[in-house]
C-alpha cells in the first residue's frame, strides 16, 4: 500500500511540475508580447509590418517588415540579436533603432528573438 502511495505522490510531483513549466512559458509569451507592443511596435507596428504610430510621411527610414518572410529569412537568430542588443548603427543600419542592450533582459531579448520568428514564420540563415 505504501508502494503505491509513493507513486502516487511521485505523478502529482511529476504532473505539476508540467504544469508549473507550462505556466511559466505562457507567462513568458505574455510577457515578450508586452515587452514587443511597448518597445517595437511603436515604429514596426503591432503586427510588424513596419507601420507603428511613429512611422509618419516625414519618418526617416523604413522600419523592417517582419512579415517578410523573404527578407527575415537572410538573417539569422543572431543578427537579430545584435540589431535588438546594440542598434542599427552596429549593424550599418539606421540610427534610428535604438540600442537595447542595457534596456533589457538577455531572456527578453532572446523572447523577442523567437517572437520575430513567429511574426516572419521563417527560421532564418543557420549558422
Amino acid at each position: 500500500m505504501e508502494k503505491l502511495n509513493i507513486r502516487k505522490l511521485w505523478a502529482v510531483a511529476a504532473l505539476a511540475a508540467l504544469v508549473a513549466q507550462f505556466a511559466i512559458a505562457s507567462a513568458s509569451a505574455s510577457e515578450t508580447a508586452k515587452v514587443f507592443k511597448f518597445y517595437c511596435a511603436q515604429c514596426h507596428g503591432l503586427t510588424g509590418k513596419g507601420d507603428g504610430p511613429n512611422v509618419t510621411k516625414d519618418f526617416p527610414v523604413s522600419p523592417r517588415n517582419f512579415t517578410n518572410a523573404k527578407e527575415m529569412d537572410k538573417l539569422s537568430d543572431a543578427d537579430l540579436k545584435n540589431v535588438i542588443m546594440d542598434g542599427g548603427p552596429s549593424v550599418s543600419k539606421s540610427p534610428m533603432m535604438p540600442p537595447w542592450g542595457k534596456t533589457l533582459t538577455t531572456e527578453q531579448v532572446d523572447g523577442l528573438v523567437k517572437h520575430l520568428r513567429g511574426i516572419c514564420q521563417c527560421k532564418g540563415k543557420q549558422g
